[in-house]
């Protein structure tokens, strides 16, 4: 038994998405066109979401990726995650829609996980955050690309095109206006 993959042909930066469906949801995300060769080998052993639950899963990835969707309605296998990493990442997952955005201190405070942290200490937070967005395994469908720094766009892990891959989510949700190189949805 192995997880499904749905996988999505893309513009650039991204060229494509992947993403691991398993009976109890999404569980992880791939920028690529395939399947990745180094998946968590926790997909191999977990249960297939079936042919019909991963083209569900396909089908609503390219049509946010073409500028037709703003939510997906499927469910999220959170099994890659846990700890303060999932409480963080429900947290984002549940509050920060389509077109919005919040900064790194900002979700620290939201999700509650850093309210131990001295009020001098408050970066550490933010950081942690960062953190754990570089460790999403569900990045674009628990929207990490909308977590920005509080100067700026700050950093991103997703796909070969780093911070241009944020750049051109944010864009295609309207967060950023098109640059002249813009190479998506009109």
């Amino acid at each position: 038994m192995a997880a499904d993959w749905a996988c999505v042909e893309a513009p650039e930066p991204l060229g494509g998405v992947s993403v691991a469906v398993t009976a109890a949801g999404a569980a992880a995300v791939s920028f690529s066109p395939r399947p990745p060769d180094g998946a968590d080998p926790r997909l191999a052993a977990a249960p297939p979401a079936g042919e019909e639950r991963a083209a569900l899963v396909a089908r609503q990835v390219a049509e946010y990726l073409a500028g037709r969707r703003r939510a997906f309605d499927f469910p999220v296998d959170w099994g890659l995650t846990a700890g303060p990493q999932r409480t963080v990442l429900q947290t984002l997952h549940r509050t920060v829609g389509y077109g919005r955005t919040v900064t790194y201190g900002e979700l620290a405070a939201a999700s509650g996980v850093y309210d131990d942290v001295a009020p001098g200490e408050r970066w550490a937070g933010a950081r942690g955050v960062g953190q754990i967005m570089g460790s999403n395994p569900l990045a674009l469908i628990v929207p990490c690309h909308r977590v920005v720094a509080a100067d700026g766009l700050g950093g991103y892990g997703g796909g070969y095109g780093g911070v241009g891959t944020k750049r051109w989510l944010l864009t295609l949700e309207g967060v950023l206006a098109p640059t002249l190189d813009w190479n998506g949805p009109g």
